[in-house]
């Protein structure tokens, strides 16, 4: 059964995760332009959930990679070289010149990809796998399993352009309450559902806190994701939600001295956050899971 389990979270970590790039690459926008609606060469984005799921490469570059079984694949096309000028017959005596050969022409570039959430999707199979291997056949699995697949969308989109994108971080809170709500329903479950909505108001009002204090070093959309990481993390009691919050520190801070150290960036220099939080609540919720 374990060995079914772990296999059913892989490849729901696999299908999801492979959903990520494309959206990632849409929502990774300075916050005063719009949603992308276009693949890096210019093609509308299509498909289900007008255009927001898809796979990584949009179909007419997809059709443009991948060349068709049994065609040969179209020869690269230059422009044509300059004719060399025919050399006059050397004067007797003189030595021979020979004109140097014409530089090949470049090659077709390939269609250009998705640059943010290359390694989304791996990242998820082994969030997925993780989250099954700690948390078993209970019925918060469910709820952990939905909610990876967009904080690993989160990351990936806050690490890019140091965003956290409202239409993503509040129902990642509202899906968190419903789905544990409906978890606690149901037997076996190894969490409370009223320590997890007390959870996500403490985590949530102490980053508002912080916010408040200093606006320059941490962002709203923090606040925002506090509340869902707090209600998943209260789920397994308070021990867990300190710990999981304090963990998402201590990496945020590591992650910093570690750049000041390699002199790439500066003690002022601004870092996404979101990804240690997501991070922090990880190893939060598996730890509350392994002792549930």
């Amino acid at each position: 059964m374990d060995a079914v389990l772990l296999a059913l979270a892989a490849v729901w970590g696999a299908a999801t995760g492979l959903l990520i790039p494309r959206a990632a690459y849409r929502f990774a926008v300075e916050p005063e332009e719009p949603w992308r609606t276009a693949c890096p060469a210019g093609h509308p984005l299509t498909g289900p959930a007008r255009g927001w799921l898809g796979p990584a490469r949009c179909a007419p570059c997809a059709a443009q990679a991948t060349p068709v079984p049994g065609t040969p694949a179209p020869e690269p096309q230059a422009s044509p070289a300059p004719e060399a000028p025919v050399p006059e017959s050397p004067a007797p005596g003189a030595p021979e010149t020979q004109a140097s050969p014409a530089p090949p022409a470049p090659a077709t570039a390939a269609p250009p990809a998705y640059a943010p959430g290359a390694l989304a999707p791996l990242v998820t199979v082994l969030a997925c796998v993780a989250l099954a291997a700690a948390t078993g056949a209970r019925p918060e699995l469910v709820g952990w399993l939905v909610l990876a697949p967009v904080a690993v969308l989160l990351a990936v989109v806050d690490r890019r352009v140091h965003r956290l994108p409202d239409p993503l971080t509040l129902p990642l809170a509202a899906a968190a309450v419903l789905l544990l709500g409906g978890a606690a329903l149901l037997p076996g479950h190894a969490g409370s559902w009223t320590s997890g909505l007390l959870g996500g108001l403490a985590l949530g009002g102490f980053y508002l806190l912080l916010f408040l204090i200093n606006p320059n070093g941490m962002g709203f959309g923090d606040v925002k994701l506090a509340l869902a990481l707090g209600v998943a993390l209260g789920w397994y009691g308070w021990t867990v939600l300190f710990l999981g919050g304090f963990a998402g520190f201590l990496f945020g801070a590591a992650y910093g001295l570690a750049l000041v150290l390699l002199r790439r960036a500066g003690r002022r220099t601004g870092i996404p956050f979101g990804p240690f939080m997501i991070a922090g609540a990880l190893a939060g919720v598996l730890l509350g899971a392994l002792a549930g």
